[in-house]
């Protein structure tokens, strides 16, 4: 009998946990009108690279295109990405 073959994570899904492991200290500023904590700011500058990759996943989007997220780019002084 044919063992079931465990399919692979898709690429979508590992930038997702990727994402909410690295900007995890972001979430509640992303989602509130909370300030975003120094750590934040530092794992968002760290992250730089990486945000038009982010955005382009649709998981991902809401939390970096809404208003707070926004916002929570500028006052960690990250320019909102050009993709």
């Amino acid at each position: 009998m044919a063992k079931p073959s465990n399919p692979s994570p898709s690429p979508r899904l590992l930038v997702a946990a990727l994402m909410a492991v690295l900007l995890s200290s972001c979430v509640p500023a992303m989602t509130s009108s909370a300030q975003p904590s120094a750590l934040c700011c530092s794992k968002m500058r760290e992250q730089r690279p990486c945000l038009c990759g982010y955005i382009r996943n649709p998981n991902l989007r809401k939390y970096l295109t809404s208003a707070d997220g926004k916002r929570v780019m500028r006052v960690c002084g990250v320019p909102y990405p050009t993709c």
